[in-house]
C-alpha cells in the first residue's frame, strides 16, 4: 500500500482529477497481484473494492449508501468516495492491479455541491489511522471473498446497492439523451439499460447519468 496526506494530481475516471483536502482524508494505493482472474472478470476488482468501502459506511452509521457503477460511492446522493483501478496483464490472466481510493474523512468544504465527506455525514472528526485500518481490514475481507471465487455473493451484495437500479432516469450517449432504467450488469461488468422496450448494454465510457 501506498498513502499520502497530500495528494497534488489525484485522478479520477474518464480522465477527471480528484481533489482532496491535505492532511483531511484517506488518499492510498493498494497494489495486488490477481492472478487468479481472467480478463474476462476484471470487473469484480470494482465489485469488491466499492463494497468494502460500501461495509466501511455502513459500519459507521451513514445511510442511504449506493455504487454508483461502476465504483463511485454515495452517501445521500452525494460522493464520498472514487476509486481507480489500473491493470497490467500477462496472457488471459491479470499479472497486477494498482486501485487507488480517495475517501473523504474529515474534509468539511469542497468546490462543487455534489461532494460530501464522512464528517458532514456523521457530524463528528475522525482520527485517519485508526479509520485506515479499519478500512483495510474490510478491503482484505472482500478481496478474500474474491480469491475464494465467492462472486456469486459479491455479484449479489453489488447488485443491491447499485444507484438507480429499477428507477426511470435520464442518461446521455454519444451526445444524445434518452429515458432508461438500470437493470443489472453484464457478465463483463457493462451496465444493462433498459431504454424502451429493449435493453442495451453501455461499458465506462459510453454513458453518462444526467438526471
Amino acid at each position: 500500500m501506498v498513502i499520502t496526506d497530500n495528494q497534488t494530481a489525484g485522478r479520477g475516471q474518464r480522465g477527471n482529477t480528484w481533489l482532496a483536502e491535505p492532511g483531511k482524508n484517506l488518499t492510498f494505493s493498494i497494489i495486488l497481484k490477481p492472478t487468479i482472474l481472467a480478463v474476462s472478470d476484471q470487473f469484480y476488482l470494482n465489485i469488491f473494492t466499492s463494497l468494502a468501502i460500501y461495509d466501511y459506511l455502513y459500519e459507521k452509521g451513514c445511510s442511504p449508501i449506493r455504487i454508483k457503477w461502476p465504483n463511485d460511492i454515495y452517501i445521500n446522493e452525494k460522493k464520498v468516495c472514487g476509486i481507480l483501478i489500473e491493470n497490467q496483464v500477462l496472457g488471459n490472466l491479470l499479472s497486477s492491479t494498482v486501485i487507488g481510493i480517495g475517501l473523504n474523512i474529515n474534509q468539511q468544504q469542497f468546490e462543487m455541491d455534489a461532494a460530501t465527506s464522512l464528517r458532514l455525514a456523521l457530524d463528528r472528526e475522525f482520527e485517519l489511522q485508526r479509520e485506515l485500518e479499519i478500512l483495510l481490514a474490510l478491503i482484505e475481507a472482500r478481496y478474500l471473498q474474491l480469491r475464494q471465487k465467492n462472486r456469486a455473493k459479491l455479484m449479489e451484495d453489488y447488485l443491491r446497492v447499485i444507484y438507480w437500479l429499477n428507477e426511470a432516469h435520464t442518461f446521455s450517449s454519444d451526445g444524445d439523451y434518452f429515458e432508461g432504467t438500470i437493470c443489472g450488469i453484464d457478465p463483463s461488468g457493462k451496465l444493462r439499460v433498459k431504454i424502451d422496450e429493449a435493453e442495451k448494454a453501455f461499458g465506462m465510457k459510453e454513458i453518462s447519468y444526467v438526471r
